[in-house]
């Protein structure tokens, strides 16, 4: 179990998708065919094994149009779910319910995809001490829910924004004229509350990095012989994380090289959805 996200930062959300949704003249399906004052009971229910994520997606977006709604959570977020495992079950106004369906499902759906696929990250390094972390590349005005779903993975997140780390990129030390002078000139910048990361791609500029001496350095694209050389090089001076081109099928081995953080743009960037689906009773 981890901490759940506050309401306040899903609803926007839920209602930005929900009036993409609902366009300019409603639902005029649920309208035309079912009664103003109809109920319906139903169940969200997993079609495929996977890690949940996003519960409270489908909850509040049931709750907008239907302030009465009853919804009740049967597995919570982080929690295991085999194929046909019921998620929640959901009184409401038939319209509200049936109106609010894709919206939820879409949202829930997508996180669970990316708690399910961070899990299997985490699960294939178990054991070698290195942590599973995610990027930005997220969806834009989704992040914080993504993020979130990482967690509810067993990931860990890596910086939110421009704004909370300084992360020192090729493009960065091609404008700054080296690795070390953009460290040296981040150090001076920097609050004492802020880490410094600086992306290398060779053992050489490695070097110049570990002279100029950054909380983290990333390992960008380096073979598995060159992460060994780096970890042996750096004898924990600093925080190593590998990153680039990261699969199911190569992170074991990254991971056995002793770098301390593997990051992973496919977490948010290329995780399937998961399969979810609202069972009328």
């Amino acid at each position: 179990m981890i901490e759940p996200l506050p309401d306040v930062l899903i609803e926007p959300v839920v209602r930005a998708a929900l009036a993409e949704d609902l366009g300019r003249a409603g639902d005029i399906t649920s309208a035309a065919c079912i009664d103003a004052d109809a109920r319906l009971s139903a169940r969200f229910a997993a079609r495929k094994f996977g890690v949940a994520a996003g519960v409270s997606c489908a909850r509040l977006s049931l709750l907008a149009l239907d302030p009465n709604a009853s919804f009740e959570i049967v597995v919570a977020d982080s929690e295991p779910l085999q194929a046909g495992t019921t998620i929640a079950h959901v009184k409401a106004n038939a319209r509200a319910l049936l109106s609010a369906e894709r919206t939820a499902l879409n949202l829930v759906g997508r996180l669970s995809g990316i708690a399910t696929l961070t899990r299997a990250y985490v699960d294939a390094v178990a054991g070698t001490g290195a942590v599973i972390t995610d990027t930005r590349k997220t969806t834009p005005g989704l992040r914080a829910l993504e993020k979130y779903a990482v967690r509810c993975g067993g990931g860990v997140n890596h910086r939110f924004g421009l704004d909370d780390a300084i992360l020192i990129k090729d493009n960065h030390v091609a404008a700054a004229g080296g690795v070390g002078a953009a460290i040296r000139r981040a150090k001076a910048a920097a609050g004492h509350l802020v880490k410094i990361e600086a992306e290398v791609d060779g053992l050489e500029q490695l070097d110049e990095a570990l002279a100029a001496r950054p909380d983290v350095i990333m390992l960008d694209n380096f073979s598995l012989a060159d992460l060994r050389t780096a970890v042996a090089r750096a004898k924990g001076q600093a925080v190593l994380e590998a990153s680039g081109g990261v699969t199911l099928e190569t992170v074991r081995a990254i991971a056995e090289t002793g770098v301390d953080v593997i990051s992973v743009g496919a977490l948010t960037h290329s995780a399937p959805v998961l399969d979810i689906g609202l069972d009328a009773d």
